[in-house]
C-alpha cells in the first residue's frame, strides 16, 4: 500500500519551489492560485528570504501550495479517483498544516477551498502567535516518558511527538530557554524551528474560533481513500470530520507517531512525502524499517515516485 505525506511548516526553504514552476503549466496555476488568495505565491516560492517566508500567514499557504503543485506534476492529483473502489490501495495523512494538503488530495477539499483555508489558517495564527512571543523546538533522542513529563514541569507542550526519537516543545521564549539550559534526560540536542508560534497549545486558542468561522463557507466532500488524522492516527470517514478536525488542530498536539502506527496497520509498503520533501521521510526511515520512502524536494525525483507509485499504489 501507498502511503502519500504532506510536511508542515518549517519545511520552507528559500526559492524551493522555482525548479517546480518550470513545469509546463505549473507558473499558470501558481499565479491563479496566488491571485484566488490574495498573496504572491511565485514571488515567495522564489525570491523571498528565510525570514520573509518563516511568516505564518506566509509559510502556510505556500506549503499547501508547493505540495499540491508537486503532486499535480506527479500525477497524484487523481490518485483518489484512480484508487476508488480499490480498497487499502492508497492512504493520505498531513503534518500540522499538511492535513490540509492531505484533505485535497483525499478529495475533501478541492485545491482553491484549501488554499483559501489555509490562508485564512495561517492569518488567524500569526495574529494568535502576536499576542505572546512563543516558539517551538525539537528534541532529539530521549525517551516520551521521561521528556513528556519534564516539559510540564517547565510549562512546555510536546506540541508533536513524531515518534522515532523526536518530540517538539511548544511555549513561550523564557520557557524555551528554560528547556535548552536543562534538557530531558537522554535528549541529545534542543533544535529550535523556523517557525513564528506555539502552534498546537493553548496559545493558538484564539485562532480556533477564526478557521471554524471559515470552514462554515465550505462543502466537504468525503475521503475517496483513506485518511489518516494527525489528531490520534485515526482513519476518519467522513468530510465533515475532516474539517471539524481541521479547525480543532491548529490548538492540539500533533500526533504522528499515532499516524505512523496507522500506516503500519494498514500495510503500508511506500511512502512518499510531496515538495518540501524530507522531514517526514526521515522519521519514516526510522519508525517503519522495510517501508521505502521517497521526498519529492525537485522535479528531478519525479520518475523513481513515479514508479513507486506504479508498484506499491493503486
Amino acid at each position: 500500500m501507498l502511503v502519500l505525506v504532506a510536511p508542515g511548516q518549517g519545511a520552507q526553504t528559500p526559492g524551493f519551489l522555482t525548479s517546480w514552476l518550470d513545469l509546463p503549466g505549473a507558473a499558470d496555476r501558481v499565479g491563479a492560485w496566488s491571485e484566488a488568495i490574495g498573496l504572491d505565491l511565485v514571488h515567495y516560492g522564489t525570491q523571498a528570504d528565510a525570514d520573509a517566508i518563516r511568516d505564518t500567514a506566509v509559510a502556510q499557504p505556500l506549503l499547501v501550495a508547493a505540495g499540491l503543485l508537486s503532486a499535480a506534476a506527479l500525477g497524484t492529483d487523481t490518485l483518489a479517483a484512480d484508487a476508488a473502489g480499490v480498497p487499502g490501495a492508497v492512504a493520505v495523512a498531513g503534518h500540522s498544516v499538511g492535513e490540509i494538503t492531505a484533505a485535497a488530495f483525499a478529495g475533501v477539499l478541492g485545491d482553491t477551498a484549501a488554499l483559501t483555508l489555509v490562508r485564512k489558517r495561517g492569518l488567524a495564527m500569526a495574529d494568535a502567535a502576536a499576542i505572546t512571543p512563543t516558539g517551538m523546538s525539537a528534541l532529539l533522542g530521549g525517551d516520551p516518558e521521561t521528556t513528556i513529563p519534564h516539559l510540564d514541569k517547565l510549562g512546555l507542550t510536546p506540541a508533536n511527538v513524531n515518534g522515532a526519537g523526536q518530540i517538539v516543545a511548544a511555549g513561550t521564549l523564557e520557557q524555551l530557554a528554560a528547556l535548552e539550559a536543562d534538557k530531558p534526560q537522554g535528549v541529545r540536542r534542543v533544535v529550535p524551528l523556523k517557525v513564528a508560534g506555539a502552534f498546537h497549545t493553548h496559545h493558538m486558542a484564539p485562532a480556533v474560533d477564526a478557521l471554524a468561522h471559515a470552514a462554515e463557507a465550505l462543502t466537504p466532500a468525503d475521503p475517496q481513500v483513506t485518511y489518516v488524522s494527525n489528531k490520534d492516527g485515526q482513519t476518519v470517514e467522513t468530510g465533515t470530520e475532516v474539517l471539524k478536525r481541521l479547525v480543532g488542530q491548529v490548538a492540539n498536539p500533533v500526533r504522528w507517531d499515532l499516524c505512523m502506527e496507522t500506516f503500519e496497520k494498514l500495510g503500508a509498503t511506500a511512502l512518499i512525502e510531496v515538495c518540501p520533501g524530507g522531514t517526514l521521510t526521515g522519521i519514516a526511515k526510522r519508525a517503519l524499517p522495510g517501508v521505502k520512502t521517497l521526498a519529492l524536494k525537485t522535479p528531478d525525483d519525479l520518475d523513481a515516485a513515479r514508479e513507486l507509485i506504479a508498484e506499491h499504489g493503486a
